[in-house]
């Protein structure tokens, strides 16, 4: 690092208890997306997580499709979020939750967030909003629905308890071009514990097919929105890693191996946040006399560096794991 830049970074930390241009969230550029590149019906419903660290909140569901965008795309950008309408006439938004060890430096700051946005069109897509939001209750805890009512157009969502508007939203005049857009606002609820952000549409006359895309979200210590800065794939790939993974079962083998109700541990490529909820994405398997067969472990029991699967006691014969693929979810 520079000099120059370490003036440049402790003048920031002064002004603002974090470091000037620092990015709090992770994925702004919504490249990693271990749960897939397409939510769709099912998968697109309120709450759902999608594309890495980012969470759909919709009046409803299956009101937009979400996927990673690779076309429409800010210039020398790979990738965007692309919210594509299917209800029409609801409201719809992203959120991040930035974890407490992450934010209190920027708990009763003045903070920015920033992003490039456009819509494909603005007959309707015609009132998008973003908010600082914070939570006041048990750290890293947040109710799963932040918004108990979504209100008339125009009309701010209704937060849950303990979730408070930091700033005013207002329309951000979005255009069909991509343009960086900005709030800020000083975090300054009592006993606030984490920072949210939150972008959406407020309107209730959207049609099918329309789309608002979003890249390049960032928020940082400070009133000014500093260009986004890139990290290298691999640093925001092991930052997700730590909320949600993936994991595909690796392969071994005993000789024998007959005793029942054994456990058998895999340990995580990365060190999860919390002990993680652990389920099959896809069917484990376990191979036994020449043959393979469905392994329907007793129990799948996720820490936060292994998981334990619990061998059924009606396997008596077992002589490794050779497929499946688990899903370890510790997101806020």
């Amino acid at each position: 690092m520079s000099r120059a830049r370490d003036f440049a970074d402790l003048a920031g930390s002064a002004q603002g208890g974090g470091i000037t241009g620092a990015n709090a969230l992770i994925n702004g550029q919504f490249a990693v997306a271990q749960r897939g590149t397409s939510f769709v019906a099912g998968a697109n419903n309120d709450t759902n997580y999608t594309l890495d660290r980012w969470k759909l909140f919709s009046d409803g569901n299956d009101i937009v499709d979400v996927t990673q965008e690779t076309t429409t795309v800010p210039t020398n950008r790979q990738f965007a979020i692309a919210l594509d309408v299917e209800t029409a006439n609801k409201k719809f938004g992203i959120q991040q939750i930035v974890e407490q060890k992450d934010c209190v430096n920027l708990i009763g700051e003045t903070v920015t967030l920033s992003f490039q946005a456009k819509v494909s069109a603005t007959t309707n897509l015609d009132n998008v909003k973003a908010a600082i939001i914070s939570w006041s209750s048990t750290a890293d805890d947040p109710t799963d629905d932040m918004i108990s009512a979504w209100g008339a157009e125009g009309t701010d969502p209704t937060l849950a308890s303990n979730f408070t508007y930091e700033n005013t939203p207002a329309n951000l005049s979005l255009t069909t071009s991509y343009a960086t857009y900005s709030v800020t606002a000083t975090v300054d609820t009592a006993s606030a514990k984490n920072i949210i952000v939150f972008i959406w549409s407020d309107v209730t006359t959207t049609s099918a097919g329309e789309f608002l895309y979003l890249s390049d979200v960032k928020l940082e210590a400070g009133q000014t929105a500093t260009p986004f800065q890139h990290r290298s794939f691999g640093d925001e790939l092991r930052a997700c890693m730590r909320f949600f993974q993936r994991m595909t079962i690796p392969q071994w083998y005993y000789n024998t191996l007959n005793s029942a109700s054994a456990y058998h541990t895999i340990n995580y490529p990365t060190i999860m946040r919390a002990n993680a909820n652990a389920t099959e994405h896809t069917t484990i398997t376990y191979w036994t006399g020449g043959s393979s067969a469905n392994f329907n472990p007793t129990t799948i029991s996720g820490k936060t560096d292994r998981v334990l699967l619990q061998r059924p006691s009606g396997i008596t014969s077992f002589n490794g794991l050779v497929g499946g693929a688990l899903n370890l979810d510790a997101e806020l």
